[in-house]
């Protein structure tokens, strides 16, 4: 798509030798997921304070017309578990009007992005970052639950000021409510995983929840009214657009664009790894930046792609796009048809379902590598991040994470190796006692990792370590960078050993060190014929025998 007719190939090619076997398999594969994104649809839109409805238009339109652009004909769109805690803010900041203006920018930054092939910047980002930011966004989702599963009441903006108020408001749960979320919570768990592929356990506990409560006639509080159109009156309007106050909307905006563009990335890349098809990373970013464009004039939040429900498709034998599409309009007809009866859906049912939701987002995997490798890097990043993200929000989190990780980066190159070998004939095959005498004065010095400015002082230990010697050999196979800095030290150190008598050769130089090496004049104080491309050949010059020996080798 943002190469022409890129779009327009891979669709001939996606669709090539489609027949009727295929079409029943995207049927399945897209009803399917549907049943899955039912509850979800529901959950992320209560979770972040927009109405039940917002959701589930946001599911349907982000089915038929994200996956119909998409940069993958696996991906699967909708509202997610991320994006629903970073709108938790937002919704109680600047309302559903604001969320619509925002999610309108955050759509035209996306289509951006695609079309200036940004598509690669997330892989500039380190997945303990990643993984932080998304333990940050279930937690937050997590404690934003607290109101619907206990039936209690919180004012603020913020998550902290929301549980605050419970100090001033009060805390009394309402037992009866409180039961139904851990009852649905405890039925998903334990809910068999066989059975579970083939009917949601989320979707099976709510149905049950909500017929207990509509039999029984329970007074807790319910989804509500959910409009059977897919134009509701709270939807954006061009007329009601205030384009004189859009500057507010900018960096939430950002945030969100980033966020669609991180998430759907990276669900694209593994999804692909799965069917071995590769994601196109700019039409991906163009289609969600498109789809977030019209969804909400419908009323809808803004989406990105969720890679539960994308997997749950490629499961189910998903062969084309028309698995999107299917699985839009599948829960469009289910809300024409069910929406009385998913209006009487228990709150604090939709809670259970988001409670084992936050606990699966987390990547546990990778979590646990972190600690069982002992891996400090990886760990800091980790909840640097996490916190960032649960205090702050998702830009600076980000940012935090990327920041902390360029710094450690930064600590790592600076520790320069550096091995010092005395030369042994007699691992080179030699039993000259002259040749051994002559050459115990030699000395190779091993340097490895980046020599850069911030580890310049650590060639001010080479000298003492020559005490005795009247050869070195530098072995700078290992180092990789070399900068003006360390080239301007590495100089002056060869210059003084020099001035005290002592012969200098390097060895294993690469090209882009030895251009650097050239331009820093090193070259010049040693000589061109000072470089060889091991120590071997290098103590070959030394004794012509055994050049010629190796040489012959």
């Amino acid at each position: 798509m943002s190469k022409g007719n890129g779009y327009i190939s891979d669709l001939k090619k996606e669709f090539k030798g489609y027949n009727s076997k295929k079409l029943s398999q995207d049927v399945m594969a897209g009803l399917t997921v549907a049943a899955v994104a039912l509850p979800l649809a529901l959950a992320f839109a209560v979770s972040s304070g927009a109405p039940a409805a917002a959701g589930l238009i946001t599911a349907i339109l982000g089915g038929i017309l994200m996956s119909s652009f998409s940069g993958g004909y696996y991906q699967i769109s909708g509202p997610t578990g991320t994006m629903a805690g970073v709108l938790l803010v937002l919704v109680a900041e600047y309302g559903m009007q604001g969320i619509f203006i925002t999610g309108l920018l955050a759509g035209i930054f996306l289509v951006i992005a695609g079309v200036l092939h940004l598509g690669n910047l997330t892989s500039y980002i380190p997945m303990p970052v990643v993984t932080g930011f998304t333990s940050g966004i279930a937690i937050m989702i997590a404690l934003g639950q607290i109101d619907n599963l206990f039936g209690v009441t919180s004012v603020g903006n913020s998550l902290v000021e929301k549980i605050l108020s419970y100090g001033h408001l009060g805390f009394s749960p309402d037992y009866l409510t409180l039961g139904i979320g851990i009852a649905v919570t405890a039925f998903i768990v334990v809910f068999p995983k066989k059975i579970g592929a083939i009917i949601p356990p989320s979707l099976l506990g709510l149905i049950l929840a909500t017929a207990a409560s509509i039999h029984f006639g329970w007074d807790v509080a319910t989804v509500g009214e959910i409009p059977q159109t897919l134009l509701p009156d709270a939807r954006l309007k061009l007329s009601e657009i205030p384009w004189r106050e859009m500057n507010h909307f900018i960096a939430p905006a950002m945030s969100i664009a980033m966020l669609s563009m991180i998430e759907s990335l990276l669900c694209g890349a593994s999804a692909g790894h799965m069917v071995g098809v590769k994601l196109k990373n700019d039409t991906e970013l163009i289609s969600k930046g498109v789809g977030n464009i019209v969804v909400p004039f419908f009323g809808g939040i803004p989406a990105t792609a969720a890679l539960a429900r994308t997997s749950m498709a490629i499961k189910s034998g998903c062969q084309t796009r028309i698995t999107g599409v299917v699985h839009g309009i599948g829960l469009l007809i289910a809300m024409l048809v069910l929406a009385p009866v998913m209006s009487k859906i228990p709150l604090s049912a939709l809670s259970g379902v988001l409670l084992v939701t936050t606990y699966n987002m987390n990547d546990w995997d990778s979590i646990k590598s972190f600690f069982d490798g002992k891996f400090k890097g990886a760990i800091s990043k980790y909840f640097v991040t996490m916190l960032a993200t649960i205090i702050f929000d998702l830009t600076i989190a980000i940012a935090a994470g990327v920041v902390l990780s360029l710094c450690l980066l930064v600590a790592k190159l600076s520790k320069l190796e550096i091995a010092y070998d005395p030369v042994n004939m007699e691992r080179l095959g030699e039993e000259n006692q002259e040749l051994m005498v002559r050459y115990s004065k030699t000395m190779v010095v091993y340097i490895s990792g980046a020599m850069i400015f911030s580890n310049t002082d650590s060639l001010d230990e080479i000298p003492p370590h020559l005490e005795g010697y009247d050869t070195l050999l530098f072995s700078l196979r290992g180092v990789s960078e070399l900068d003006i800095s360390s080239g301007q030290a590495l100089y002056e150190t060869v210059e003084t050993m020099q001035k005290q008598g002592v012969d200098i050769m390097f060895c294993g130089v690469n090209e882009k060190v030895h251009v650097m090496m050239q331009r820093t004049k090193i070259t010049d104080l040693v000589g061109e014929d000072s470089f060889y491309w091991s120590a071997v050949h290098a103590l070959g010059q030394l004794h012509p025998r055994n050049d010629m020996l190796h040489e012959e080798e």
